[in-house]
């Protein structure tokens, strides 16, 4: 990453270069006589009295010329792609070395809706009630343009980059793509979590629906308390959601004890059924409580009817666990806390028959058995488990990984962090004006501009890490990424709307945003009942994603032009 000074500089320069030589002389013609300054050829140029232009904070340039206000937009796009790129960037090296947490659960989201969080705010905040009205189009442009980006240009572009080849029992194969552009033979997996995460980006679209409430209705009043109800389901669910990241490492430790009991149980289960105990299952799918009682009574080594700890440690020791390194004393504790439902500090045989059904019973959800119970069907539950443990444990590993040199980091986090937010709000209003004077030289639809440019500017640094994180073509690293993309949707539809509803309730402006509102909903539906059920995506799927961009520009276009909706 470039030293961040000498990109300002580089950036900044011909800005004020061409502010300075507009003000500090004039434009001279080809004939080399001196043309007067307010020609129609100067781009950019310092304000007199009598010219319409206004210069953001005083003193950085402005102009009337659509040349002008386009240079100008794609300066301070840039910087506000800057500032996104050093807020990622602190915020993962803030990420670890503080771990997850409140840092990665509140913060880090928060941080990365920070430049479309200010772009959006700063649309509405300044001018009249009427420069406001017009302006906050270019914060809902792009509030509609980064959603519909992330769920469809940038999704299937994931896809595209991170396809492997599918096998037979279509799950991909990592890191293997022999199958070139195979619509069906090639695609991308991802983990249940992230399904979880599409999920929740569905629900998250609830606050647009009740704004809705009095067009859908076709209520004459009730507009502001609509407002108000938004908002405040906007906010608890933006709480909700940084919440639920805080709790996912308790989450995550939560599961990776489960997932070792549940590799215990396959094991124990596995051994008793090759140690001539006989079948545990027939079949016909029901279990063999004989057999169970069978194995019971070779765990109690006393004969009492009952199991004690030492027993149970004891019976585990003898299990051969090559394939993990497992505790006995804790896989002890964890059975007995499973099976003794009496809290005696004992199994008691009907405890014991009781446990071993319920976990004959998860055995048969997590493998597909096709109708026949064989000793085979044990061994598959066997290597589930193993491999969900596996995964899990790599990943706990993975987020206790210990940092060189951290008091460095931390302050290189920190100057990251300040830096990028200090030039997302310093250049957030200049970029709004400038897209906002280029709408109206070129009369184009200020919405469109915002939804189809400015989502480049605070998403590219997020994009481009996206697509380099699928590329690896694993699902691990898919995983991420796809979730990646739907955390910043959900924080689009909470945060940033919340922003967005905040500006219209307390300014008086009007709501008339109906087909921008439906375009979000539909595509966040659209994709989000598409990702929340599967969890494999063959190529084919992709185009699915493209095609929803094109036609949503189309969509607002039908719908405000032609039937005037807004």
């Amino acid at each position: 990453m470039p030293p961040p000074p000498r990109l300002l500089i580089a950036l900044l320069l011909p800005i004020l270069v061409g502010a300075v030589s507009a003000h500090g002389r004039r434009l001279l013609a080809s004939d080399g006589l001196p043309r007067s300054a307010d020609d129609s050829t100067a781009a950019l140029r310092l304000p007199s009295e009598s010219e319409g232009c206004e210069m953001t904070y005083g003193f950085l340039p402005c102009t009337e010329t659509a040349g002008g206000n386009l240079f100008l937009a794609v300066a301070y796009g840039f910087l506000m792609f800057k500032s996104a790129t050093y807020l990622s960037a602190g915020s993962e090296l803030l990420l670890e070395i503080l771990g997850p947490g409140i840092v990665g659960g509140l913060f880090l989201p928060i941080l990365g809706a920070l430049p479309d969080a200010l772009l959006i705010l700063v649309s509405g905040l300044s001018g009249s009630k009427e420069v406001a009205q017009s302006q906050v189009l270019i914060g809902m442009g792009l509030l509609a343009g980064s959603t519909v980006m992330l769920l469809t240009i940038l999704w299937g572009s994931c896809v595209v980059v991170g396809k492997c080849d599918l096998s037979d029992n279509s799950t991909t194969v990592d890191s293997q793509d022999t199958k070139a552009f195979s619509l069906f033979g090639s695609g991308v997996s991802t983990d249940l979590q992230t399904s979880y995460a599409a999920r929740i980006m569905a629900i998250s679209v609830l606050p647009f629906i009740v704004v809705q409430i009095p067009s859908i209705l076709k209520l004459q009043s009730g507009h502001l308390l609509t407002l108000l109800l938004g908002l405040i389901v906007a906010v608890l669910l933006l709480l909700t959601y940084c919440l639920y990241q805080i709790f996912q490492p308790w989450i995550q430790r939560r599961k990776l004890e489960y997932s070792r009991l549940k590799h215990v149980m396959s094991g124990l289960l596995k051994h008793a059924q090759m140690h001539t105990f006989g079948r545990l299952i027939d079949d016909d799918g029901r279990p063999n409580v004989s057999v169970i009682e069978k194995l019971f009574h070779k765990i109690d080594l006393d004969n009492d009817g009952s199991i004690e700890r030492g027993e149970l440690q004891a019976f585990i020791l003898g299990v051969n666990f090559e394939d993990i390194d497992l505790d006995s004393n804790l896989a002890a504790d964890q059975v007995m806390a499973d099976f003794d439902r009496s809290h005696n500090n004992f199994i008691e045989k009907g405890e014991f028959i009781d446990g071993v059904l319920r976990w004959l019973e998860e055995a048969k959800r997590a493998v597909v058995s096709s109708g026949v119970y064989s000793k085979k069907f044990m061994d598959d539950f066997h290597t589930t488990t193993r491999d969900e443990h596996t995964a899990l444990l790599d990943k706990d590993e993975e987020d206790g990984e210990s940092i060189e040199n951290p008091t460095w980091t931390c302050f290189k986090a920190i100057a990251l962090l300040l830096l990028g937010t200090a030039m997302a709000a310093a250049f957030a209003d200049p970029l709004v004006d400038a897209v906002h004077n280029f709408s109206s030289a070129t009369n184009i639809p200020s919405f469109f501009i915002s939804f189809i440019a400015m989502p480049l500017a605070t998403n590219s640094s997020e994009a481009v890490s996206a697509i380099i994180f699928a590329s690896r073509k694993k699902q691990r690293t898919l995983s991420l990424t796809f979730s990646e993309v739907y955390g910043g949707v959900t924080m689009n539809n909470t945060l940033c709307l919340a922003v967005f509803l905040s500006l219209v309730y307390i300014r008086g402006l009007t709501w008339d945003f109906s087909s921008e509102v439906l375009v979000i909903f539909l595509v966040c539906i659209i994709m989000g009942l598409f990702t929340s059920f599967r969890t494999t995506f063959p190529l084919w799927t992709c185009f699915v994603a493209f095609l929803l961009y094109p036609l949503s520009l189309i969509l607002v276009y039908i719908l405000d032009y032609k039937f005037g909706w807004s």
